[in-house]
């Protein structure tokens, strides 16, 4: 049993290994597409059980409970979203482990998902980079399931290793979400926009959408807009909302 908010919160009972007995709920944080002016998606961000930051939670996670962990906060995501009436995409983090027993474990997301009403489809996980991805064929052969399944795939924090380019030459996924380090002081930068442009190109040719994450500042925000990117996350459009959706205010943008 969890605590949300405060209150009693019972697990899915797909849940099995374990027990995690701290709480924890989650922050919502909305992806904005600048071009048609609207929200593309909310990422699901783990808080403390009264919004305290994410390490407050993490320092807890184990070895011995990690995989159940994210399970559990998986379906957390999934039911707190569909509580919250989002009628838009979720982005939920996988993580490396997570990775590994795709197939062990992500029939229960899907189950949980078809459970409570929200469109698989509509589900978008997010692989970091800079994450250990060490077996790529089992790597690959899991995005694959994914992709099987009906869920959507992003690459998280592209741009500052070298795991997501290789990973791109036998997969290619739905988003790909270009580092805070990249982005930061970019339009001042001659480095990053070289780097920048050679990103989008490689995009353009494999028909993968890139999201500009980390954005703090208008200068970032316009020579992004003018370079043509569509999809934005950040401070500077919203700070994520505990256990609520944040309202973006699109006029202030145009």
């Amino acid at each position: 049993m969890l605590q949300q908010g405060g209150q009693h919160y019972h697990h899915h009972p797909l849940k099995t290994r374990g027990e995690i007995n701290f709480a924890f709920s989650l922050a919502f944080q909305p992806i904005i597409d600048f071009k048609n002016h609207e929200i593309n998606s909310f990422e699901a961000l783990i808080r403390g059980p009264y919004g305290e930051c994410a390490q407050s939670v993490l320092n807890r996670v184990s070895d011995e409970n990690i995989s159940h962990f994210d399970e559990v906060s998986r379906w957390k995501a999934i039911e707190l979203a569909s509580r919250l009436k989002i009628r838009r995409r979720l982005n939920i983090n996988l993580s490396a482990r997570g990775l590994y027993q795709v197939d062990l474990n992500i029939t229960a997301t899907f189950q949980a998902s078809l459970d409570i009403g929200f469109p698989v489809n509509n589900i978008i996980f997010e692989i970091t980079e800079s994450e250990s991805l060490t077996d790529s064929r089992s790597l690959v052969r899991n995005l694959k399931l994914l992709q099987e399944f009906g869920f959507m795939t992003a690459i998280d924090d592209f741009g500052m290793g070298y795991s997501g380019l290789k990973l791109l030459l036998e997969y290619q996924p739905n988003f790909i979400k270009l580092d805070r380090h990249l982005i930061s002081n970019i339009y001042q930068d001659s480095v990053k926009q070289s780097i920048f442009s050679g990103i989008r190109k490689m995009c353009e040719n494999l028909s993968i959408d890139m999201v500009a994450e980390g954005i703090e500042k208008i200068e970032e925000f316009e020579w992004l807009r003018n370079a043509g990117i569509n999809y934005f996350q950040g401070y500077y459009f919203a700070r994520p909302a505990f256990e609520a959706l944040p309202r973006v205010d699109f006029q202030a943008y145009c």
